[in-house]
């Protein structure tokens, strides 16, 4: 089952006198359970891409559904609820509080849930942590930990929604090549384990690699479509194809 579809997807901001198109008819449909990177060089349109399917930007033209729920015509403010519920983010930069214990910074998207009482967060969050093998560092800001360590918490933070879609942009570019591979395995281990959707927006090969399906962007067009099969990609090339139908990312 389709986690996310956009059909015909267009997406346009004003540059000074000028409309870019950074989104041009995209059409394509992610299933569930996918581990999925949109690859692509910078300005391709592939942070754009992830940001409508986070429902932090919305199309100029075109039907978004995410988890069922279709996006098109709402606002980023509209859209707020779905976000904190459904969608859970992890930045290149962390994203942390600098004044918040790890455990506080992981806490913070259930602070928006009314039904959970200080027990049930405080649970949540153990849990989180020791998910991601931080359980002794609950008390720790983010200047006392590493940069994979910090990541390690921006994860735990993602998760503590149990969101549907894990979405990642550029997680592994502040990180040497250890730890990135190390969080990558970890994010991998989660995919499989819990079945949640990672999609990542990158042009790491360390994460393409550890991909099982690939959309490859290019001038906000979606040029192919890969899929893993024993080690290796099989490849569509879809850059002169009319989107008369939804492609698909299956698991």
């Amino acid at each position: 089952m389709a986690i996310v579809v956009l059909e015909h997807v267009t997406k346009e901001y004003r540059l000074g006198d000028h409309m870019v198109r950074a989104l041009d008819d995209v059409t394509l449909s992610i299933e569930s359970g996918v581990f999925l990177a949109i690859a692509g060089p910078s300005g391709s349109g592939k942070s754009t891409l992830l940001n409508v399917i986070g429902c932090i930007d919305t199309p100029s033209s075109g039907r978004v559904v995410v988890a069922g729920h279709d996006i098109s015509g709402q606002t980023p403010d509209q859209l707020a609820s779905l976000r904190a519920r459904t969608i859970g983010f992890i930045f290149q930069t962390f994203n942390l509080f600098p004044v918040l214990t790890a455990a506080e910074n992981v806490e913070y998207p259930l602070l928006q849930m009314d039904e959970l009482d200080r027990e049930d967060r405080r649970e949540r969050v153990q849990a989180m942590l020791e998910l991601v093998q931080l359980g002794k560092f609950a008390k720790h800001r983010p200047n006392q930990l590493s940069g994979g360590q910090r990541q390690r918490v921006a994860i735990a933070r993602a998760l503590v929604t149990r969101p549907a879609i894990v979405l990642a942009d550029e997680p592994t570019a502040n990180l040497d090549h250890k730890t990135g591979e190390g969080i990558l395995a970890l994010m991998r281990d989660i995919n499989r384990r819990y079945k949640t959707t990672f999609i990542f927006s990158t042009h790491d090969k360390k994460v393409i690699d550890a991909a099982d399906r690939l959309i490859g962007v290019e001038d906000g067009s979606v040029r192919i479509l890969g899929v893993r099969k024993e080690g290796q990609w099989a490849i569509t090339n879809v850059a002169r194809r009319p989107a008369t139908h939804a492609e698909t990312a299956t698991p």
